[in-house]
């Protein structure tokens, strides 16, 4: 086995522990596989260590909750910080074990730390797949359960983290309302 297909089987297996079902499956491992897919679908050519960011992107989620941190925006992006920091340390120790160099270790982090978005042209591709991944997957749930105006901001806010060609593709792939539709032109 690869040392890539050993560090995705890692993935697989740590997410297969999700508590939380969707589909009957657990949602971390649902979730990785949805992002590997977008990934192939979006960027055919993916180097191994983008293919491993996407797996593992929210590797054992379920084991620091939101509601660890306190309400509101400071607390939410505390959250996702602390999130960012576990996902590259958690993958890192998995390439560790699969025989991946210090370096590429250290790639993953920066990868899954989205350090370098609009200038590093991979942590822009994992961007642009999570965000197409959200479009595709979880956008209607989140949409059914909160009001337009939160709808509305969290669709720009997507659209911003997006590059061009992410925003343009997501124009001709989804038929989003006018107002939705807005937020990714340019």
């Amino acid at each position: 086995m690869t040392p890539l297909a050993r560090t995705l089987a890692a993935i697989d297996a740590a997410n297969a522990a999700d508590p939380n079902a969707e589909d009957g499956r657990p949602a971390a491992a649902l979730y990785g596989e949805r992002m590997s897919a977008e990934l192939a679908r979006l960027f055919p050519d993916a180097s191994p260590l983008l293919q491993i960011a996407a797996r593992g992107q929210h590797v054992e989620r379920w084991l620091l909750p939101r509601d660890a941190y306190p309400e509101g925006r400071t607390g939410y992006l505390d959250w996702r910080r602390e999130q960012a920091r576990r996902h590259a340390e958690r993958v890192a120790g998995m390439m560790a074990d699969a025989g991946y160099s210090a370096d590429d270790q250290t790639r993953i982090g920066t990868l899954l730390r989205k350090e370098g978005l609009k200038r590093d042209p991979e942590v822009q591709a994992l961007e642009d797949t999570i965000c197409f991944t959200f479009l595709r997957w979880y956008f209607a749930p989140f949409a059914a359960k909160h009001p337009a105006e939160d709808v509305q901001r969290i669709v720009e806010k997507t659209a911003r983290k997006m590059s061009t060609e992410g925003r343009a593709r997501v124009r001709a792939e989804f038929d989003l309302p006018d107002a939705l539709a807005a937020a990714f032109e340019g």
